[in-house]
């Protein structure tokens, strides 16, 4: 079969903006594409037969028109971008991550998903009074989650946000853990207290805790409660039990919204079909009204290495497994 060319130019863009740091991310395209790119000045030299063309062709000018839309394409951006299948517009889903905004901190740092697979997850909780959150750690379940939360309490649609986590996988027990009640809590809680600090400060975050606006507590805490006029989040859900799920599903109250997350590759429970979040996909998965959300490792926006290290370990228990 003929070898053709075809000359894209991407003139007035940084390289950097497209390929990366020493024009790294065209290593992809090289495992995909075996010596059919070629980047001299500002010209992406592509050959290969009209099928290999077409798809370069349609994958580079995506890519060219996200970064002239501003975007500097990161690693994780390219390998998304390289995935999608012929007729699927990448374009449109990184014009809406970038037009977007949760909220803007005091900073002027702007809140906002990072990924298609997070804008579908920040659009879940937005029109659903229960969203699930389920995917690998790194894929900001927990952060767009406060910031959804922040976001409306910002607005006033809410008056409160309860943050709850089960503290000690099977039992709630805080007792072996050395200091008060707060320092004992405190492992436990600190990602989502960091996450409050970024988008609210420290010393404002502190407030908002001592005159209850933000309530941090162990899952156990939650028996017997309604939670009215708030928005609701259980984090690492898959270590709750399925009487833990049911009980936290049904404290919510009026104008309350619940976003729950999890990792179902990371139960801690023995045996891991205990788990509540496990329950809950089976029980719940097609009730009105509720929103099922799984993200993915090109959701990860940790280091770049972070997606591989979870693909290495899934590979070697899968051989393991087999053995």
């Amino acid at each position: 079969m003929k070898t053709k060319k075809r000359v894209l130019s991407f003139e007035g863009l940084d390289p950097l903006k497209l390929f990366g740091t020493r024009d790294s991310h065209l290593a992809m395209v090289e495992k995909k594409y075996p010596g059919a790119v070629v980047v001299r000045g500002e010209d992406i030299i592509l050959q290969g037969d009209d099928r290999q063309i077409d798809q370069l062709t349609e994958f580079f000018g995506e890519l060219i028109e996200i970064a002239r839309g501003g975007r500097t394409i990161d690693e994780q951006d390219f390998r998304y971008i390289l995935s999608k299948k012929n007729g699927e517009d990448a374009r449109t889903e990184y014009e809406e991550l970038d037009r977007e905004v949760l909220f803007s901190t005091k900073k002027g740092r702007q809140i906002k998903a990072r990924t298609p697979g997070q804008k579908r997850y920040v659009d879940a909780i937005l029109s659903h009074d229960i969203t699930f959150g389920i995917g690998p750690a790194g894929t900001g379940k927990t952060y767009l989650a406060v910031a959804c939360a922040v976001a409306a309490l910002k607005a006033r649609t809410i008056d409160r946000i309860f943050l709850v986590r089960p503290v000690v996988e099977a039992g709630e027990s805080l007792g072996f853990l050395p200091g008060d009640f707060q320092a004992k809590l405190d492992p436990y809680v600190r990602p989502v207290l960091d996450a409050l600090f970024d988008m609210v400060g420290q010393d404002r975050t502190t407030k908002l805790m001592e005159n209850g606006t933000i309530e941090i507590a162990p899952l156990a805490y939650m028996r017997g409660r309604t939670l009215n006029d708030a928005y609701v989040i259980l984090d690492e859900a898959q270590n709750t039990t399925e009487l833990q799920m049911k009980m936290f599903l049904t404290r919510l109250g009026h104008n309350a919204r619940s976003i729950v997350n999890g990792d179902i590759t990371q139960i801690d429970l023995e045996p891991p079909s205990r788990s509540g979040l496990l329950a809950a996909q089976r029980i719940l998965r097609d009730m009105e009204g509720l929103a099922f959300v799984y993200l993915g490792r090109d959701d990860i926006v940790r280091h770049r290495l972070v997606s591989k290290i979870l693909s290495a370990f899934d590979g070697d228990s899968s051989q393991n497994g087999a053995e």
